[in-house]
Order: structure tokens, then C-alpha cells, then sequence
């Protein structure tokens, strides 16, 4: 059992709005997280999978079943299979509100995030919080131990696995998964294949800026088609585009987003890495632990931060640049070495955005300073500095 930060926030968030929407991909613990939540909710709690026909049977009227739960905190999980009870909870959650009565009566599960987020905020405005959770990340797992999450990736199930062997099957099942049953669901027009031979060929080029034309010629399949392909998998948290940061600095800057898949060990099994040693061999080593360090990064950093790529022709670049209020914050590069360098490019692009916290992440404990005003720091480090900013 992981103890997962999402816990709390989640409680806040029932107590500040009558329903929330728990946004995740699939089996990323998100029904493990509601179910330690109902076990001591004051109330009592009513959990319903709407992948199961006896519960769906339970919401044949489900305005009166719904109604009949009172104050009991009511979760339903996979809710995108009954679009038609955001309806029907807008009614009880408006009565409520005209008694008088407490927050915090509806759970949502789901992982699509835009179909659902689309379809919550269409007849649920004003009325629903979101949270959403990802894998496990840094601040949640051992110290000692950030290359076994590196490798295996923050599934728990993947990321708990006896070995890593039995890790790496798991995760290979994982995709056939999604290919065969959630990209027929949610996208039924889009085909299976191509998105896995996408989702593959993401792997292969983690970190890379996207060449939207190259891919779908790859690929047999026009650019718009691409798009759609993948922003499936940007929509089920699977993948993560970068926007290229795009303000006026006077520079010609690169325009096309950087994509990784976001989970470290999903992309280790679609290239069929098993091991630190299989992995600490191939080329994607040090592409596949920036995303990895960017994705536990934006973990722990509040919802006003906003990340970004930049790059320029001439090639300044930042890894990762985070903005808050509007404004460039934190430039940080990431670095698979014990003994991190930095570019003179790195320092350009910091000059030209006039950003003050500059932090180098490596694979280390130790924090200390580098040349052009920066700071290597550990992963949990950075984290811990970004949770508490």
C-alpha cells in the first residue's frame, strides 16, 4: 500500500464543492483512493462501478436511488458509462443547495479527462472540482529508490511488481489493454493499430520536438488525423505535449511542441527495457529520465504553474520552463550524470526570459552551485522546493 498525497487534497476538495470530478489514467490507483476515502467518511459511503451491469441495474431510476443515499458520500467510478446521470445530479445537487445542506455528496471517477471534464462542465458548471492523479511519483516512494520508479514507472501495480520481469509484463498488458479496450471505447473511429504504432514511435523519440508531417507520413495517415491520434492519448494522460513558450523576446523561437509519454515505465516497455542495465544501454537513457524528472516535477507544483519548452534557432533551450502569474519563474535542466555541465545555451535563454531561479536536476542528494547562477539539486529536492513555492 502507497500512501498517496492525493489523499488530502481530496478531502479538501469534497468539503469545498458538492461534487468532484477524480481525473487519472486507468490504474493509476484512483478507485484505491476513493475506497481508503469512503472507509472513514463520516457519513458512510455508497460506491458504485459502472463497468459492473449490477450496478448500473441499481441506477435504473436513478434519481431515486441517488436521492435515497442522503448524506452519504456517493462514488461512482467510470462514469463516462452513463453520461446521461450528470443530469439528474445537477437536480439533486441544486435541491440540496436550496436546503442548505453540506458539501461533499458526489465522487466521479473517470479516465478519459476531456470527455469528461467536457461533459461535467456542460451540465455540472459551477457546481463540480476537479483533481486530478497520476502515477506515483518521488515524494510518495522511497529515497533510496528513485531508479526502480525510473525504471518500472508509477503504476502501482507495475511499480510493486515481485520483480522486474513480472513489472515489465504487466506494463506490456497495460498497453494491450488500452489498445483493445480504451481507445475502442472512447475513440471508436480512430484505429487501434495505428495509435499503438504511434504510441510506440512517441516512445522511441521521447523528448523530441514534434515533427507533425515526418510522424504521419511515417504513419500513412494525413497531419490532421495525427492530431487526433494524439490528442487521444494526451486526453487519456498517457502523453504529455510541452507547449513551446511563445512570448516576444526578439528571438525566433521554436514553435512545435516537445511530447513525451508521460509515464517512465510505459516507455521502457514499449521499447522492451526490462532492466537498469537494458536501459542504461539505449539511447532514450537520458530522454527517458528528463520525462520522467518534468512529470514528477509538475507532480508536485501547484495548479498556477504552467510548463513550458523553449528553444530557439540558434539553439538556447530550457528543458523545462515553469511560469506563474503570467510570467517566466523557473528554468530547469535535467541531467543523467553524477557530474551534471551546463551549456552556454542554457544561460542565453535564461537572459533572454530574465529568469532568476535557475536549477540543474541530476541523479544525486548533494545541492550545489554551478556556473551562470544555477543550482543542481536532487529530484525530491526540486520537488519539495516547488510543493512548498
Amino acid at each position: 500500500m502507497i500512501d498517496r498525497q492525493a489523499l488530502s487534497k481530496l478531502t479538501i476538495r469534497l468539503q469545498e464543492a458538492p461534487a468532484v470530478v477524480l481525473l487519472g489514467p486507468r490504474q493509476v490507483g484512483k478507485t484505491t483512493l476513493a475506497l481508503t476515502l469512503a472507509a472513514t467518511w463520516p457519513a458512510g459511503a455508497t460506491y458504485l462501478d459502472l463497468e459492473r451491469p449490477a450496478d448500473r441495474l441499481r441506477l435504473q431510476d436513478s434519481d431515486a436511488f441517488l436521492r435515497s443515499q442522503g448524506a452519504k458520500l456517493v462514488i461512482l467510478d467510470e462514469i463516462h458509462r452513463m453520461p446521461g446521470l450528470f443530469e439528474v445530479l445537477r437536480g439533486i445537487i441544486d435541491e440540496r443547495r436550496r436546503a442548505g445542506q453540506g458539501f461533499g455528496h458526489f465522487l466521479l471517477l473517470g479516465s478519459a479527462s476531456l470527455d469528461l471534464m467536457q461533459q461535467s462542465s456542460e451540465t455540472l458548471a459551477g457546481r463540480v472540482a476537479y483533481l486530478e492523479i497520476g502515477p506515483v511519483h518521488a515524494l510518495e516512494w522511497q529515497a533510496a529508490d528513485l531508479d526502480t520508479l525510473w525504471l518500472r514507472g508509477g503504476f502501482p501495480d507495475s511499480l510493486l511488481a515481485a520483480s522486474d520481469a513480472a513489472s515489465l509484463r504487466w506494463r506490456e498488458d497495460f498497453v494491450r489493454s488500452y489498445l483493445q479496450r480504451d481507445v475502442p471505447m472512447f475513440a471508436p473511429r480512430l484505429p487501434a493499430e495505428t495509435v499503438g504504432r504511434l504510441w510506440t514511435m512517441l516512445a522511441h523519440q521521447q523528448g523530441a520536438v514534434l515533427q507533425q508531417s515526418r510522424l504521419a507520413s511515417s504513419l500513412g495517415v494525413s497531419s490532421p488525423a495525427l492530431e487526433r491520434y494524439i490528442d487521444l492519448l494526451v486526453d487519456l494522460q498517457l502523453v504529455r505535449r510541452l507547449r513551446p513558450w511563445s512570448g516576444n523576446v526578439g528571438k525566433r523561437l521554436v514553435k512545435a511542441p516537445k511530447v513525451y509519454v508521460r509515464d517512465s515505465g510505459l516507455v521502457h516497455a514499449l521499447l522492451n527495457l526490462g532492466s537498469l542495465h537494458d536501459l542504461a544501454g539505449h539511447p532514450v537513457c537520458g530522454l527517458s529520465y528528463e520525462g520522467f524528472c518534468i512529470d514528477n516535477l509538475m507532480a508536485a507544483a501547484s495548479p498556477s504553474c504552467t510548463p513550458y519548452a523553449y528553444r530557439t534557432h540558434a539553439g538556447a533551450e530550457i528543458d523545462l520552463l515553469i511560469e506563474r502569474a503570467g510570467q517566466p519563474w523557473m528554468a530547469i535542466e535535467v541531467k543523467r550524470s553524477t557530474a551534471p555541465t551546463l551549456s552556454k545555451g542554457f544561460d542565453i535563454a535564461c537572459a533572454d526570459l530574465g529568469v532568476g531561479q535557475r536549477y540543474v536536476v541530476y541523479p544525486g542528494n548533494d545541492s550545489f552551485p554551478m556556473r551562470y547562477g544555477a543550482q543542481a539539486i536532487g529530484l525530491v529536492g526540486l520537488m519539495e522546493v516547488l510543493a512548498a513555492a
